[in-house]
């Protein structure tokens, strides 16, 4: 398998060419023959003008490489070694979807064939490859796994926005579901990350290895998160605290904030819902979710309790959320808890414009009900700045005052004005 792939023989098949699928697959194109595979023609359209409907990579990351677009069966059933790299979302209680996964394994059922691999990248729970994947691709094809073809699990490391830690320059984990899987994955995967591959013991290995790491970030952002309510009743900066703080050699630097994204705000849910199922209900993990998903109503709280005191008429006061996507300097707005502070202030009827340089006003308005502002107000009574985009870094105190009236709070959540906003009242986490 391995040589042929590197002989372009054989071809290599990556599933879902989202924020993960595409830049696994341009790299791997670098090396091998690639068929990217997407059920979204629309997109498939883009990628084929070199264009990333994620607007992470740039035109350049589509040149020299050996790869194919398509939405069609046929062409997908061309490859002998598959890689899915689907979204695995939770829905509105916080129970892990699996539909995505699923369908992708349906599709994988229909075309996998004797001899070939099938690695799953999505984050999942341990034992959701192999008791909810595995079935569904055994039923469809009529082979077995072992005997029919090999099964892998490597979970995905891409970090949205993040151009230093690439899928080269981070250690791969890899999986399978026997030595000789192993061995030819690890091997697949070392064509293209230069950092070298873990070979963990089993595929339910691999997978807790990836639910951990984000429910252990996640768990310490919420210990930053507790912290500054409790500090900022004693009327402490939560910011300067760390910053002393950080001066021991093993202190841990994390930082209160919003918490949303695909990732941190997501993958704990299927953890915890696993471990429900096998009886046992987490409290460490649920309260530090409990923490995370209750930071936008603080937040808006935090406001409507400025505005009450400094606004006679509370509904005609208007405030500016500056940064709508879940992090700085991308696009992504996927669970972005900045929506949830907007309908937050929205529930007390306060009128709210939204500006941000990078996302989509019309994505905006089909995911979360409000676009982007047209333009920037010039008497707000708040200023929320809930992400730090680069070009908001370079703002000053002479620019919040001239966007808001006398008596606006500007609520600077990542702390980056600390310090420098003395003409109007200033509130960070």
């Amino acid at each position: 398998m391995y040589q042929q792939l590197v002989e372009k023989k054989q071809k290599l098949a990556v599933i879902g060419l989202g924020y993960v699928g595409l830049p696994i697959a341009l790299e791997f194109a670098k090396k091998i023959s690639v068929i990217g595979f997407d059920i979204n023609a629309q997109r498939i359209e883009l990628m084929k003008q070199g264009i990333d409907p994620s607007n992470e990579l740039e035109r350049e990351a589509f040149e020299g490489c050996d790869i194919t677009f398509t939405n069609s069966l046929d062409v997908l059933r061309e490859a002998t070694f598959y890689i899915v790299a689907v979204p695995t979302p939770v829905d509105h209680h916080n129970v892990p979807d699996l539909t995505p996964v699923k369908r992708a394994s349906e599709t994988i059922g229909k075309v996998v064939k004797q001899g070939d691999y099938v690695v799953f990248e999505s984050t999942v729970y341990p034992g959701c490859t192999e008791e909810d994947c595995l079935p569904v691709i055994e039923r469809l094809s009529g082979l077995t796994m072992g005997e029919g073809f090999k099964l892998g699990y490597s979970p995905e490391r891409i970090n949205p926005g993040d151009k230093q830690h690439t899928l080269a320059t981070i250690v791969k984990v890899v999986s399978g579901c026997d030595a000789e899987s192993l061995e030819t994955i690890a091997k697949v995967y070392e064509l293209v990350v230069t950092a070298g591959v873990h070979r963990a013991s089993s595929i339910k290995v691999a997978e807790a290895a990836k639910i951990i790491e984000n429910t252990q970030r996640d768990l310490n952002i919420a210990l930053m998160n507790e912290l500054s309510i409790i500090f900022d009743r004693m009327g402490i900066n939560t910011f300067e605290v760390l910053e002393a703080a950080g001066t021991k050699w093993n202190f841990l630097k994390f930082f209160p904030g919003l918490v949303g994204g695909h990732c941190i705000g997501v993958d704990p849910y299927y953890l915890t819902y696993k471990a429900s199922e096998l009886g046992y209900n987490s409290r460490v993990i649920l309260a530090g979710r409990y923490i995370n998903d209750n930071m936008p109503l603080y937040l808006a709280r935090k406001v409507v309790q400025h505005v009450i005191r400094n606004v006679d008429d509370v509904k005609s006061a208007k405030v500016l959320v500056m940064g709508a996507t879940f992090k700085e300097n991308v696009s992504d707005i996927r669970n972005s808890k900045v929506a949830d502070v907007v309908r937050e202030l929205q529930d007390f009827f306060l009128n709210v414009d939204v500006v941000d340089p990078h996302a989509d006003s019309d994505e905006l308005q089909h995911e979360y009900g409000f676009g982007l502002a047209k333009e920037t107000g010039k008497d707000y009574d708040a200023v929320i700045v809930t992400v730090c985009h680069e070009p908001y870094a370079l703002l000053d105190d002479a620019y919040f005052a001239s966007i808001t009236k006398p008596n606006a709070l500007v609520a600077d959540l990542k702390g980056t004005y600390r310090g420098s906003i003395t003409s109007r009242q200033y509130w960070s986490f």
